[in-house]
């Protein structure tokens, strides 16, 4: 059988900024119809190799190798992808620009109708529920998930024959993964190639037909799919595919008081002059040192309702009390001690970050606003905590772009760790990051909830696996709150329809539920 031609080739690689190789000598070869998955630790280069057959490196990268593409049109789908949508555009803007230019071709009176039927078919072909009604809001009214595949769509609607995919399921819940897994591979069918930059395992297993293992900016491993994943040779693969933390996050037994309680609870966002209901909540409660994980689709309200909780979203009714006594809806409503109260760590932790002052100084800022505490003595109290998180001075001296997805999401957490919080909302932490760092920074978490003064913890996440060491799990659907309680109850005998759907479309805990 005669193997496909070479569409696009890095040889020989290498890519420094500052005397650190972000990328250290790398080659692949990317053949029509083919899953080329890309693998490793935050930082390890990935996306650096990945963006490098666009022609795009960090500035003032000094770059050493070949790329070379044949004529072939390339699209790009980012890990975060807030970062490419424009703020202060609908959502919709960008795709009928881009399908207007496809259909110029075509008689005046066609183009209208040919464009929309283009809009149409690639919010479909990326799994993009109600899209019309999606086009009408701005990214900031949008979930990660929702981002994440609005972007997949532009993507397929430009007609790329080769797709940079930077974690496509990162912040999705296991339905919309399973979804996306069979848009990418009957992308691949169609003799697109797809480059697949990913920490989610599954998902290479699934669609990849080559494997490359990162770490460091070098490949340390690399072959066939089946080979690696399953018949793994070097140690570093093999702590990738090391089994998910089981241990409980907070310490049996420690559940204190009512804490947080939400009441009749109902959230809107605005949407072409109109205030839409998005979520709406009966009764939510919260203890002290305890963890909820709130889980769901994609879009079904859990980013909403931390938001409210944090006094982000303000276009609310309803009651949300903290010690029974109400927080004001807008946190420019809340005194220093509720700002301090309730902490909101971001799903996008680099978008959290201002670009141009050194994380230390950003992290020692939230105790010097919220507790009046001396410079001084707030950039030493952000050392203790940074270095108690794994990141050394040396590197949180430095501009949020030079460091990982997975030492940002540190640093975003000792930040809401520094005001001292006693409830800390967890947006999609774990999302973007590989199992490994996914492993270390759960187990940070549950250090943090073994302290004396833990805070409570609302964890919000797509992933089952991150839900599972919780003390409760609610589940989120279309807005609502359609089961809640105990995480064995919840995990192991799931009681209504679309839990058992959500626990179904992953093979651990489909067949957990089932037994």
């Amino acid at each position: 059988m005669k193997e496909n031609p070479v569409i696009a080739a890095v040889t020989g690689l290498t890519v420094e900024v500052d005397g650190r190789a972000l990328v250290d000598r790398v080659s692949l070869r990317i053949r029509p119809g083919t899953v080329t998955a890309l693998v490793g630790a935050s930082g390890s280069g990935k996306t650096t190799t990945g963006l490098a057959l666009l022609g795009e490196f960090p500035a003032g990268a000094r770059v050493t190798g070949e790329v070379a593409v044949h004529g072939t049109r390339i699209g790009y789908i980012p890990q975060h992808p807030a970062a490419v949508l424009n703020p202060a555009r609908r959502a919709g803007a960008l795709l009928r620009d881009m399908a207007r230019t496809q259909v110029r071709d075509l008689p005046r009176s066609r183009r209208r109708a040919a464009a929309r039927q283009r809009v149409t078919q690639a919010l479909d072909d990326a799994q993009l529920e109600d899209g019309e009604q999606v086009l009408g809001r701005y990214p900031h009214q949008l979930s990660g998930g929702q981002q994440q595949r609005l972007v997949l769509a532009q993507a397929l609607l430009l007609g790329a024959r080769i797709i940079v995919a930077d974690e496509p399921t990162t912040g999705q819940d296991a339905l919309t993964t399973r979804r996306v897994v069979d848009q990418l591979a009957a992308v691949a069918a169609q003799g697109i190639a797809v480059l697949l930059l990913s920490h989610d395992l599954d998902v290479v297993r699934e669609l990849a037909d080559e494997v490359l293992v990162m770490r460091g900016g070098r490949v340390v491993e690399q072959g066939p799919a089946h080979r690696v994943l399953e018949a793994p040779t070097h140690p570093w693969t093999k702590e990738l595919l090391a089994e998910p933390r089981t241990l409980p996050y907070a310490e049996p037994g420690r559940t204190g008081a009512e804490l947080l309680t939400v009441d009749a609870l109902t959230a809107r966002h605005r949407t072409g002059g109109a205030h839409v209901p998005v979520l709406s909540v009966d009764r939510l409660t919260l203890r002290g040192g305890e963890c909820l994980a709130v889980v769901g689709r994609s879009g079904s309200g859990k980013t909403t309702l931390g938001r409210c909780l944090a006094g982000l979203h303000r276009d609310h009714t309803g009651r949300i009390t903290l010690d029974g006594r109400e927080l004001p809806r807008s946190l420019r409503d809340r005194s220093r001690e509720q700002l301090a109260a309730v902490q909101y760590v971001f799903q996008d932790a680099r978008a959290a970050f201002d670009e141009h002052r050194p994380v230390l100084d950003q992290v020692a800022r939230t105790a010097v606003r919220l507790h009046g505490t001396e410079p001084r003595e707030a950039g030493a109290e952000a050392r203790r905590v940074l270095t108690d998180l794994g990141l050394a001075e040396e590197l949180v001296r430095r501009r949020p772009g030079l460091l990982s997805g997975g030492e940002l999401q540190r640093a975003a957490l000792a930040r809401a760790l520094l005001a001292r919080p006693r409830v800390l909302v967890c947006d999609e932490i774990t999302s973007g990051l590989d199992p490994v760092t996914r492993r270390s920074l759960l187990d940070l978490l549950a250090a943090l909830m073994h302290r004396q003064d833990a805070p409570a913890v609302v964890l919000i996440t797509h992933d089952l696996d991150t839900a599972a060491p919780a003390d409760r799990v609610a589940v989120l659907d279309g807005g609502v709150v359609v089961e809640e309680g105990p995480r064995e109850q919840i995990l192991t005998a799931p009681r209504h329809p679309f839990t058992v759907a959500l626990l179904g479309a992953s093979e651990r805990w489909g067949a957990a539920a089932r037994r």
